[in-house]
């Protein structure tokens, strides 16, 4: 019991910074793989709307994706850590984020709401169509095929989501000017999201610890890095290449204003809490 009071005891002083703040959770990679672990993630996040803040998740689903594609006969292909994207590949796409993966988290957040105290909280599932959420026009890499650039950003149906205490799960699946579908990087979304909200925090939970200077190197992780010396990183070539669009959008977002970006590793049970709540915290930071 002394421990457990001494951790609510160091969490209280972040649970106040924190109350009424947006905080954006970009989820996916094998968090989502094992549903043992995304429920307990789902959870912690329901936490978070419990105790005054306003998380939205933004996901992925990159592995079902291409688990499908490989069905179909079809080789998943990137460039940069970005998915080449041709119409069936779009159509792939479209039909595993929105039908399947963001079905399935917001069916689990009202799962799990209903068994609790409720509160009046609630999932709700968007993709980038809705309400001209995400307007995107095609990527400058040519060779990407239907991947879009997001252009702007309609933060009015998240924010009344919001005051009325949903929890907003965002696919990212936007639209340009005439209608065409566009997948777009969940990591580069996450982090315009975040910037058009005034996010407190960005967390990406990742497969990984955090950032390495030698991501060959488990010795080398990075728990606190200034945006100088990421963007040094990502011009060196010693980050894997999906972590790419990660720290680009990292680097983005601090610089729009979003006071820390957390990279956490989405294995690890309650990630989100011990760096959220507690002084020593877990993975990586960004600050400017």
């Amino acid at each position: 019991m002394e421990n457990v009071g001494k951790i609510l005891t160091e969490a209280l002083p972040y649970i106040k910074k924190f109350w009424n703040k947006v905080i954006i959770v970009k989820f996916g990679g094998s968090a989502m793989k094992d549903k043992d672990l995304e429920k307990q993630i789902i959870k912690d996040i329901i936490l978070l709307k419990y105790i005054g803040m306003k998380p939205v998740i933004v996901h992925g689903g990159g592995p079902e994706i291409s688990a499908v594609m490989k069905k179909q006969n079809k080789i998943p292909q990137f460039i940069n850590g970005l998915r080449v994207t041709d119409q069936e590949t779009m159509e792939i796409a479209e039909m595993v984020l929105t039908g399947k993966v963001n079905t399935r988290i917001v069916a689990e957040i009202n799962l799990c709401i209903s068994k609790g105290p409720g509160n009046g909280v609630k999932g709700i599932g968007l993709s980038g169509e809705d309400a001209q959420l995400l307007t995107v026009k095609p990527h400058q890499f040519t060779d990407l095929g239907y991947v879009g650039e997001v252009e702007s950003i309609n933060p009015e149906i998240i924010l009344l989501l919001l005051e009325k205490n949903y929890i907003p799960v965002i696919a990212t699946v936007g639209v340009d000017k005439e209608g065409a579908r566009y997948n777009i990087n969940a990591d580069t979304v996450a982090g315009q999201l975040a910037i058009t909200l005034g996010a407190e925090k960005l967390i990406f939970l990742t497969d990984v610890d955090g950032i390495f200077r030698d991501f060959t190197d488990d010795t080398s992780l990075i728990s606190s890095l200034y945006i100088k010396e990421a963007r040094k990183l990502i011009k060196s070539g010693q980050l894997q290449k999906g972590m790419i669009p990660k720290v680009e959008s990292a680097v983005n977002a601090i610089g729009g204003g979003v006071k820390k970006v957390h990279f956490l590793n989405g294995k690890k049970a309650h990630s989100i809490l011990l760096e959220l709540f507690t002084d020593s915290g877990i993975g990586s930071e960004f600050i400017s």
